[in-house]
Parts: C-alpha cells; structure tokens; sequence
C-alpha cells in the first residue's frame, strides 16, 4: 500500500506547480499488464521498468525521466529506498534523499524544497509570501476559543479567489476556514470582513446553506487584520462552468440547484434576519454605478476608454426599481460548495461584495459565465460552446428559470443588466491589477487578471450598444429614431453624404468610360492609374475608411466612427457605379477583411497587415469557398490547417476568392480545419497567409456571365503545403466560425445598401431612357407596361432599403445576433429586388441593355452572384424559417 505521508506530499508538491514523476522497477503480469500499486494519476511523468525495458540503477533510465520532465537534473530531486539507485542519480547532478524512513526523508525533502509537505486540502497550497500569519497568536486565539490541538495548526492558502486571503485551518480535530483583510492600504469600504460574517450569519436563519460560523475577530492584533474562522465543508468546488465529466442531466441539475439557491437568497426577508440597516433602500443599480466608478478611478493605472464611455452612459440609462432584497454581489458558480455526489448546495461563500439591492443584477452577475470565453482568467467561460447539447441553460433560459421561481415575469432590459456586471467585473479586475502593482493582491495570478479589465469593459460596452443605446453621445432627440432618408442624418454624417455626392458627380461617373475600356483590355490585370489618383483625391476630401462600425472600432482609430444606418445610406450612394467602392477604400472583401483584423487581430497582426489595408496600399482577398463541397455549409470546408512546430502547414483548393487576382493584394485570409474531430462548429480556424508564400499558387480568373472583374477578380487557388508562422492564426484555433459569422453581419448591409444603389442608378437611366424613345406613336413613358414597371420598382426599391436599414439598425441597438433574422431576409430580399428592378430597366432599354454601354449589364451579373456569395437564398430562408417556427414554438 502506498504511504500516507508520501501521497500526502506528492499533493503538496502538485499544489505548488512542480512535476513529480514515478520511477519503478516492475514486471508484467502475465506478460502483458505492468505491476504498479499506485494510482498513475498522481503523477505527471510514469516511468516503468517493463515498459522501458531499463531499469535502476542504469543512468539511462534516469536521464529518460529527466528528459520526459523537461528539466535539468539539478533542478531535480530523487528518492528511492536503495543506495545503489541513488549513487548515479548523484553523480549525475541530481539532488537525492535517502528513504530510509519516511518521516525523516520527508523532512530532508523539505529542507530542499522550503515548504511544508504535510496537511494537504483540496484547493490549497502554501502560504504566499506577504500573506503569512503571525502562528502564535492564532494558536493563542484558538485556544481562547477552546479549542486545543497537541500536532500544532496547519495553515495552507486557498488558491481559490483574488480579494481577500483566504486559508484552510486545521487545529485538533476542528478544520476551518479563516478569511481576513489583506494587508497594506485598502480602498474604502473594500474587504469588510465583519459585513460577511454579519449577512452570513443572517441569511443562514432563513435556510440560505451557510457554514457553520466560528467566530469573528476584530482586533487588529491578533493576526494584523481582522478575520473570522468558519467550519471546513468538504465537497466540490466546481471551476469549469462547462462542468466535464457530467452528462446532460447531471448538468442541467446543477445549474437548477445554483437557480434555487440565488432565488433563496432573494427571497429572504430582510426585517425577520436583522438586516434592514444592511444597505439603503431603493436606487440600488445607481449607487453601485457610482461605487464602481469611484472604486475604479481610484484603482485607475491607465486609460480604459469603453469604462469612460460606460461612466456615462450607465447613469443615464440605469432601470428604476423599488425592489430590495439581500444581493450576495459575486453569485457564481465557483463560489458554490456542492454535495460530493448530489446536485445539492452545501455552503454558498464570499460574501464581500453582499448589500442590499436589485436582485436582478446578482441574477445578470450569474450569467457572466456564458458570455466569457474558455480561457478566462479565474472565472471559466462558456463562450462558444453549444450549451443545449450539454444540457445547460442559456442566460436568457437560466434568467426565465429564476423568473418563474420568483413569480416575475422575463426581464425586458436583461442586457442592461448584463452590462452593469461587465463593468463592475472591469472595475474589480483594474482594482485587482493595481493591488498587484503595489504587491497586495491575493493571488499570484493577479497581475494577468488585472490586464482583463479592459476586456471585461469593452464586453460591457456591447451590451449597453444592444440594449438600445450603442452611441452615447446622440441626441436625445434623435434616440432610437432610424434616419431613413439621408437628410434625416445627422448634421456631420449629412455632410459627409453631400460630399460623396458630390465625388461621385465629378470624379466617378464621368471615369467611368475609361475605367470599363480598362477592364475590356489587354492590360486588364494591372490596376489603372487613374484609380490611384482618384483614391488620392477621396483620401484628402475625407471620404476614406467610411465602413468600420463604431461597433467594432469605438475609439475611431480607423474609420469615420459611424454607426451601420449612417454608412448604409454612404454605402447606397457609392453603389450607384460599380467602382466607387474601391475609390473610397469600402469596397469587398477588403472591408470584411480588415474589420476582421480590427476585431480579432492580434496588434501584432494589425501592425504587419491592417495599417496598409487601411492605408489602401494593398488588397486582400478571402479563401474559403471551395469546388468540391457544398460551401453554403461553412462546416463542410476540407482545406487542412496542421500545426508543426512554430508554424501552421495549410493545404486546400479553393475558388471564388475574390480580389485574388490583384497584383496588390498581398494578404489572404485563409479558412481551413485545425481539428476535424471537435464539435463541428469549433473545427475550423483562420489564418492570415502572405500571398507570395511558398505553394500559393493563382490557376484562375473565374468569370460571371463572361465578366471577369478585372483587375481584381475571383480566383481559383491551390494551397500546397504552405508553412506560415505560427503567430498568423487569427483568434485562436477553432474560432474560426466565431470570426466568419462575426465577418458577415455588417458585410451583407454593405452589399444590400450597394444593390439598392445599383437599382436606383438603373431605375433613374430606365426613367430618361423611356421618356427619350418614341414607339408605336407616343414616348415610353407613356405606355401603361413602363409605367407598371416604373412603379413597381420604386416600390421594391423603397421596401427593400427600408428593411435594410431596420436590419442596420438593430445592428446598432440589439447586436448583430438578435438582428439575425433581419440580416437574413435582406440577404435574400435585396439581390432579388436588384434584380427585378434592372431587368425592368434592361428591358425598357432593349439590346442595349444587354451591352456594356450601359452598367445595367454589370449591375444585373453582380445582383445575381449576391443571391450565392454570403450564403444562399435557400440557406437565408431556412434561417428565418426556422426563427419564426421558434418564436411560435410551444
């Protein structure tokens, strides 16, 4: 049997984040199974003499371990019952220990190490430094309070948490817990000990599962702060929000126990436990706006500007309610102690942040989990995670769950709410950093944490643009009114209209003759100098960079700042001809591609690829169609992304990538498989790839009706063991559908709003040609089939623009994803509107509206390739399908 003590000190050792490894002369059994009494689990590296074919005192079976450790052999130590196996491990460098008696050998290892390896708990490690306590004076504590021990007191650290220490004591046969205020200068009000042992001890009357409470201790000179000591309750702490290891209804009844628990603690009557001097009453979300604030200014090291525009738009938009119940303030998974094997509650813990509040934002506080990616620092995400396969609730399902448990109807401003949690999360985490800075922070991970302050606000930022109100500065009497003509626009958007107007009256339409004889050339592939200077000119009038949404680009680094419907109606104007868009630096797939670098890239990648994207020195395009699959379903990619080494080896053919034919166009975007065998959402990856990279290789322009769009055109490319560094993977690997999905949303608005300027420049060439031409005796226009034509196309015209910019504008109110639905049926309206409303005009135009005398032609070809680029009809139909029948679900 293996020895206590020992595996007692492979935990402790474990704890502190150094390897052990498992080194035995064994056997197999019946010459298949090796012979080792010990769980293998233990231990980082298992070596085993009948599976090495080695074994000690050999010195290769030593320098193997070490190999298999990584480290070198001074920084390793050996044990081993038996001189003759030590003597080499010696002369190699290794420090050894004699096991000769456990306890002794033990204490030789301790004297090496320089901590403690006895009294391991779950969770613990030992004593950071700067958070020692004074033992006597514990000891001297404890024993007023009765309780003895003759082994002394093992103190160990709760690795868990980053405000105030926390630590495991075991004395005789009592095993508690003590939490005390760090030490140093603190914030006001912050880390108020005897407020948590107070609302403990209150809510514990009402049922709330509290531990059993000890004592508190407010002298200051007993341990250097005040503490108070709880019970030890064994049970599980679960970390990871994903919950592995459990099935679907073992999960779904967690997240229900964590609901019953939160909707007990808001249902305590406050007056019965003693607690209505816990807090104030009423404007509960405005004081703790105010709070946070104060709290983070005074943590503030260095500017967060989604924080400033949340410390103003907060209070302006903050919910009023009258309701006041206890909040516990940090409710989340991780701060639940539950029943080793049941789906039950046992203590709930950290009540530093508790008061007196709206319990709805302990309830949004809850749900931060579902909105945090995976590698989140301390608190675990479920970003990107299919969530009903795993059998837990969305937010807004958890949220309906606490709901009906309260008696209360669905929370209408539920992203409000969600907003405040993100902020107060930024607001912590900047104070978490500062304490770090001075040396007072609990954790020894604070200082990585703190650095996601900034993360934390900009997540908050998006929810307060969803909920309504993405743009704080607008006034207040244009809030929520979408500008659906372009006078309606604000003053300086509306200027910014009449100077593109104005443009394209004078450079763009009168160019654009020479620019399609261009394209008709042989010199086609080589871009005409005129567009460099017409870019020039566009640059210095500032109509440059236009599409970035304040969305993605809050700070406006990049773009003009404006929101989705001001550039929609921009975007129209520059529709009108098919090469504005490229004049202005608007046009696809650079725009996609460089809201994907402004969104996603590391500032690495930005600095190597966005600034001359921006710049408009060079061109992208964007690979991830390809010839023999169905490309409609994203999942169905075969292109390979294999990691070796510090690289990614990249393999696939694709086809329709368009802007792959430019001479300029030094970036692609490639879209390809990282892991094949993951959920099939989370197999893809993106990765940026130089076009001059060895195996890139052009076969192909690839033509529409006979047009080929020079010079950018749509490229068939091969991918032939291309190697890049490892550093150009975009996001992380398998975000790939996360970034393609975040790509898409503001890109179909762009190609709507171009459509729709396409079919107003055809419907108004359709209008002068029919009154110039004369047929069977009177003008066009003056026959009842032009005139149905001409009416039904304003009609179309004038349905499809507006259903575009309500989709627009939910994207500034709501997000992209709740404005899914609208996103899809102007995906599927506005290419089939375009398309009616040119072939109208070809039609009154006659053959020469089938030449390329005309942009009717060009129009027409481009309207029906958006009815596949972007996605399908039948894929957008599906889509809304599938919404409505949800909505109508029972």
């Amino acid at each position: 049997e293996p020895n206590p003590a020992m595996l007692d000190a492979i935990q402790c050792i474990k704890a502190e984040g150094m390897k052990t490894a498992l080194l035995t002369n064994n056997w197999l059994v019946n010459r298949q199974q090796s012979f080792c009494p010990v769980d293998k689990r233990m231990f980082d590296v298992v070596v085993e003499s009948a599976i090495e074919k080695m074994r000690k005192p050999d010195p290769k079976i030593y320098s193997h371990t070490l190999e298999r450790l990584k480290v070198k052999p001074e920084e390793a130590v050996f044990l081993d019952d038996i001189g003759v196996n030590l003597k080499p491990a010696m002369e190699m460098g290794i420090n050894t220990v004699k096991v000769e008696n456990v306890k002794q050998a033990l204490q030789d290892l301790e004297a090496i190490l320089k901590f403690p390896l006895q009294g391991y708990v779950p969770g613990t490690s030992k004593v950071r430094k700067g958070l020692e306590i004074n033992v006597d004076s514990l000891i001297k504590y404890l024993n007023q309070l009765g309780l003895t021990s003759s082994d002394g007191v093992n103190i160990r650290q709760f690795s868990h948490g980053q405000s105030n220490p926390t630590y495991y004591i075991g004395y005789g046969d009592k095993k508690m817990v003590l939490r005390k205020k760090p030490p140093g200068k603190l914030l006001p009000s912050a880390h108020a000990v005897e407020r948590e042992y107070r609302v403990m001890k209150a809510v514990k009357q009402a049922g709330v599962p509290i531990p059993e409470l000890v004592a508190l201790c407010e002298d200051d000179s007993v341990i250097g702060t005040p503490f108070y000591l709880m019970e030890y309750v064994a049970g599980r702490l679960l970390k990871d929000p994903s919950l592995p290891g459990m099935d679907s209804d073992e999960r779904k009844e967690i997240y229900s126990a964590m609901n019953e628990v939160l909707s007990k603690i808001h249902s305590v009557n406050v007056r019965q436990v003693g607690l209505e001097d816990y807090g104030k009453h009423g404007n509960y979300v405005q004081r703790q706006i105010a709070r946070w604030g104060k709290q983070y200014e005074a943590s503030k090291t260095h500017d967060i500007p989604a924080m400033d525009r949340l410390l103003t738009w907060l209070p302006v938009h903050a919910p009023s309610t009258d309701k006041t119940t206890v909040v516990h303030g940090d409710f989340r998974l991780d701060n639940l102690i539950f029943h080793p094997t049941k789906p039950e509650v046992l203590a709930v813990l950290d009540w530093e942040l508790s008061t007196l509040g709206d319990p709805i934002s302990d309830l949004a506080y809850n749900c931060l989990q579902h909105h945090l990616p995976s590698e989140f620092p301390i608190l675990k995400g479920l970003g990107g995670l299919e969530l009903s396969g795993l059998g837990i609730p969305s937010d807004r399902q958890y949220m309906e769950e606490y709901c009906k448990r309260m008696g209360e109807p669905p929370i209408a401003n539920w992203d409000f709410y969600q907003a405040f949690s993100f902020f107060r999360v930024a607001a912590i985490l900047q104070g978490v950093y500062k304490r770090a800075t001075q040396g007072q922070a609990s954790s020894k991970e604070a200082i990585s944490v703190g650095i996601m302050a900034k993360e934390a606000a900009e997540m908050a930022w998006k929810f307060a643009s969803r909920e309504g109100f993405r743009v704080f500065n607008t006034p207040q009497n244009n809030s929520g009114l979408v500008a659906v003509t372009p006078e309606s626009l604000l003053e300086d958007v509306k200027n910014i209209h009449h100077k593109l107007h104005r443009f394209m009256e004078e450079h763009i339409y009168p160019n654009e003759e020479t620019l399609l004889a261009h394209q008709n050339s042989q010199d086609r592939w080589t871009p005409h100098p005129l567009v460099e200077e017409l870019k020039a000119k566009a640059k210095a009038s500032g109509l440059w960079n236009l599409f970035l949404p304040r969305e993605a680009d809050p700070e406006v680094k990049f773009g003009a700042g404006l929101t989705n419907v001001e550039y929609a109606h921009l975007c129209e104007t520059m529709g009108r001809s098919m090469f504005a868009p490229e004049v202005f630096n608007c046009s696809a797939p650079d725009t996609g591609n460089m809201e994907v670098l402004v969104k996603y890239g590391s500032p690495a990648q930005q600095e190597e690829w966005l600034d001359r994207l921006l710049d408009g020195s060079i061109r992208s395009c964007f690979a991830m169609t390809e010839p023999k699959v169905a490309s409609s379903d994203a999942t169905n990619i075969q292109a390979s992304i294999e990691r070796d080494g510090d690289s990614y080896v990249l393999n696939g053919h694709k086809w329709w990538t368009s802007g792959g034919m430019d001479p300029r166009c030094k970036l692609c975007i490639f879209m390809g498989k990282t892991d094949p065998r993951t959920d099939r959402h989370r197999q893809q990856s993106m990765v940026l790839v130089p076009m001059d990279a060895p195996g890139v290789k052009v076969v192909r322009p690839l033509s529409v009706f006979g047009y080929e769009d020079p010079p950018a055109g749509h490229a068939e490319v091969i991918f032939d063991n291309v190697r890049v560094p490892a550093k150009n993977l975009l996001l992380g690997e398998g975000r790939g559908f996360e970034i393609a999905q975040g790509r898409l949303g503001p890109g179909r608005i762009h190609h709507c709003m171009r459509l729709i300027g396409n079919a107003e420049r055809s419907l108004e060439l359709m209008i002068d040609r029919v009154q110039e031409r004369v047929a069977f005796g009177k003008p066009l226009a003056h026959q009842g089939t032009i005139m149905a034509d001409i009416a039904e196309s304003r009609m179309e015209i004038e349905q499809a623009r507006l259903l575009t910019l309500k989709a627009a504008h939910m994207m500034d109110t709501v997000g992209n994803k709740a404005a899914a639905p609208e996103i899809a049926m102007i995906k599927v309206v506005a290419p089939r509107m375009a398309q009616r409303v040119i072939d109208r005009a070809m039609q009154a135009f006659g053959g020469m509206g089938l030449s390329g005398d005309t942009p009717l032609a060009a129009f027409y070809s481009w309207a029906r390739v958006l009815r596949l680029a972007d996605g399908p009809d039948e894929v957008h139909r599906q889509a809304v399908a599938k919404m409505e029948l949800r909505k109508r679900r029972k």
